[in-house]
C-alpha cells in the first residue's frame, strides 16, 4: 500500500519536511510494509520558500533588512530560480509572526517594509516574474510599508509622511507612485481568501492572534477602509474585496493595489510547482495535517489543496494535526477523518514540546485504519 504524506510546518514547532518526517516514521514503526512517500507542503505561508527551495535549481539567497518593527534589522532569505528567471519572496521571512515575542505584538506598530526591501533585492536580479508568499505575518498595514520600499508615498493631510504600521493607515489622504521603472509580472500567493475589510477581513479575524485589542481591531478596520478609498480614488483599483485581498494583513491588497500583482491560491501554486497531483495519482492514501484543523483550515490553507486534489484523483486523505475542531470544517472539504496529535487533557505548552513524538505516535496509531 503506498502512502504519500504531504504536511504543512506546525507553526513555531515542526517544519514541513520535519512534520513529514514524524509521521513517516510513526506509519512505519507500526506498519513496516507500507511504502511511504514524504511531499512536503505550503500554502503561501511561512515555510513556502523552503518547500519551493526543495525543487532543483534554486538558489537561497540572504540579505538584512527590516524587521516587522522600524528600526530593527533582520537577517532574511529569498528564492532564485536563474532558469525561468523566477524570485520567491516570503513575507515571513521579514515581516513574520514568529519574529516577534508574544508580549510585543502590535499591529498597530508593525510594518511590512522589510519584505518590500527583499523585493527591492529580487528586483535587482531583473526577474520575468516575482512570486510572492504571504502568511503568518505580524502586520496588519495594508501592503503600505513594502510598498514604501519600493518608492511609494503616502503622506497624510498636512503632505507629511503617514508613518509606518496600522496606526498610519487611517493618516493616509493621498498617495503618491513611484517612478516608472522595472516591472515583472506579480504573482501573490495567499494562504486565506479573506478580503482586505469586513467581518471576514484582515483586521478583525486575524488582528487578534498578531497582538490586537479589540480596540485596534476597531481602529485597524478603520484604517484599512481608509486605505481602500484613497486606492480606488487615486490609484484607480477597487481593493476591498478581491479575494485573498486581506491575507497577511492586507499585504496581498496592497501588492494587487502598487505592485498590480495577480492574487493566486497559495496552496494550489505549490502543488502545481513540485508537481503533487502527479504523486497523489500514484497513491492509495493520502496524509495531510497542519498545527490546528479548524474552521481557518477550508478557507486556502494546506489541507484544504491537498483534499481538494485528493478528490479530483479519487484518493482518500486523512488529515493530522496539532488540534482538530472538526465541526469547524465540516462540510468544507471531503475526509477520511481527522486525527488529533495532542492528548485530551495536556496543555498546550506539554505539547509544543513533544510536537515531534506525539505527531509520530499519533501516526502510529492511525496505520492500523489504513
Amino acid at each position: 500500500m503506498r502512502v504519500l504524506v504531504s504536511m504543512d510546518s506546525f507553526k513555531g514547532t515542526l517544519s514541513a519536511p520535519e512534520a513529514c518526517e514524524c509521521v513517516r516514521r510513526g506509519l512505519l514503526k507500526a506498519r513496516p510494509d507500507l511504502e511511504v512517500t514524504a511531499c512536503p507542503m505550503a500554502d503561501g505561508g511561512e515555510g513556502t520558500l523552503d518547500v519551493l527551495l526543495g525543487r532543483p535549481g534554486g538558489v537561497r539567497m540572504e540579505r538584512e533588512v527590516a524587521g516587522p518593527f522600524p528600526g530593527r534589522r533582520v537577517r532574511a532569505a529569498f528564492g532564485w530560480f536563474p532558469e525561468s528567471q523566477t524570485a520567491v519572496v516570503e513575507m515571513a521571512q521579514a515581516s513574520g509572526l514568529l519574529l516577534v515575542p508574544g508580549a510585543d505584538r502590535n499591529p498597530m506598530k508593525t510594518t511590512t517594509f522589510g519584505t518590500g526591501e527583499l523585493l527591492r533585492a529580487a528586483l535587482e536580479l531583473q526577474p520575468r516574474e516575482i512570486l510572492l508568499t504571504v502568511g503568518g505575518s505580524a502586520t496588519v498595514d495594508g501592503g503600505t510599508g513594502a510598498a514604501l520600499a519600493l518608492g511609494w508615498r503616502f503622506l497624510d493631510e498636512k503632505g507629511n509622511p503617514a508613518g509606518f504600521g496600522g496606526e498610519a493607515l487611517s493618516k493616509i489622504r493621498k498617495i503618491e507612485p513611484p517612478p516608472a521603472g522595472f516591472s515583472p509580472r506579480f504573482r501573490v500567493l495567499c494562504d486565506v481568501d479573506s478580503p482586505l475589510c469586513g467581518p471576514d477581513g484582515a483586521a478583525r479575524v486575524y488582528g487578534p492572534q498578531k497582538g490586537a485589542t479589540p480596540v485596534m481591531v476597531a481602529e485597524l478596520e478603520r484604517g484599512l477602509e481608509n486605505l481602500a478609498r484613497a486606492v480606488k480614488e487615486q490609484v484607480g483599483k477597487d481593493i476591498t474585496a478581491i479575494p485573498g485581498g486581506g491575507a497577511a494583513g492586507g499585504l496581498a491588497a496592497g501588492a494587487a493595489a502598487f505592485m498590480n500583482a495577480d492574487l493566486v491560491p497559495g496552496s494550489q501554486a505549490v502543488i502545481d510547482a513540485i508537481g503533487l497531483k502527479s504523486e497523489i495519482r500514484r497513491a492509495d492514501y493520502v496524509i495531510t495535517g497542519e498545527g490546528r484543523f479548524d474552521g481557518q483550515s477550508a478557507r486556502g490553507k494546506v489541507v484544504a489543496g491537498v483534499a481538494a486534489t485528493a478528490k479530483e484523483c479519487g484518493v482518500p486523505v486523512i488529515v493530522m494535526a496539532g488540534d482538530v475542531d472538526a465541526s469547524a470544517s465540516k462540510g468544507r472539504m471531503e475526509i477520511v477523518r481527522a486525527i488529533a496529535a495532542r492528548p485530551p487533557g495536556m496543555p498546550l505548552d506539554a505539547a509544543l514540546k513533544r510536537a515531534a513524538d506525539l505527531l509520530e505516535e499519533a501516526a502510529a496509531g492511525a496505520a492500523s485504519s489504513l
